[in-house]
């Protein structure tokens, strides 16, 4: 029991700094649908799917990264969208956090639910059951239903952090005709909320084998600084 139990707590620690992205690098889960033309001469554009965010100077920050990997794969800047042969339609957001709850694996309950003995499975956690778009105008595909109705705040051992879930959606399209050729959906879930770290490692993600194969969900993982992705 005690081996099993020193298994699980290693897991528990996996877990955390999987999370954390700071020693095995970015996971995130990329979904393309894509008939992206070629680069052949088209010119680029990167507007944001919320009008609001045009004048804004994060956005332009982050507007800046996914030009440079549009650029990487062939294709030319243009100065102004109305010069631009493909509009790249960009959004992101993070949430407010979800606080999660884990199981000490040495702590018993004098309840009987926490630890490893609990006949609901291994920890648990208790959240928010909503997705907050941090500036809206554009919705999440994120999944629900992680909520844990047998937690009990009388359990002993618990420990808790919390989790932000962050997600990357690009839409590009056709000047001409308004014709979609890409749509990408970018997610992850971390332990900061900092945008300044989420959406450079997101935007790796979606650029990672870009356009990639039609009707594709992918897991890639950002590397540190210096490695390379792994798909």
């Amino acid at each position: 029991m005690r081996i099993k139990n020193l298994a699980a707590a290693a897991m528990l620690g996996a877990a955390v700094i999987g999370l954390s992205g700071c020693a095995t690098g970015f996971p995130a889960q990329v979904s393309r649908f894509q008939m992206m033309p070629a680069p052949a001469g088209q010119s680029f554009f990167v507007v944001p799917m919320d009008p609001r965010l045009g004048g804004s100077l994060e956005f332009q920050r982050f507007g800046a990264y996914v030009a440079q990997a549009m650029q990487a794969q062939g294709y030319a800047p243009a100065s102004t969208s109305e010069a631009a042969t493909l509009l790249v339609n960009m959004g992101y957001a993070v949430d407010r956090g979800t606080t999660e709850y884990q199981s000490d694996p040495f702590a018993r309950s004098r309840y009987g639910y926490g630890g490893f003995g609990s006949p609901y499975g291994f920890g648990g956690y208790y959240g928010r059951p909503y997705y907050y778009p941090r500036f809206g105008g554009f919705r999440s595909a994120f999944y629900y239903g992680w909520d844990d109705p047998f937690y009990s705040p009388f359990d002993s051992g618990i420990t808790s952090y919390t989790v932000y879930r962050s997600n990357l959606d690009l839409d590009i399209r056709r000047k001409g005709d308004n014709q979609s050729v890409f749509e990408g959906h970018a997610k992850a879930r971390s332990q900061n909320d900092d945008l300044n770290r989420i959406v450079p490692n997101l935007v790796e993600a979606m650029f990672t084998g870009f356009p990639g194969r039609n009707g594709e969900t992918v897991k890639i993982t950002v590397p540190p600084p210096g490695r390379v992705a792994a798909r």
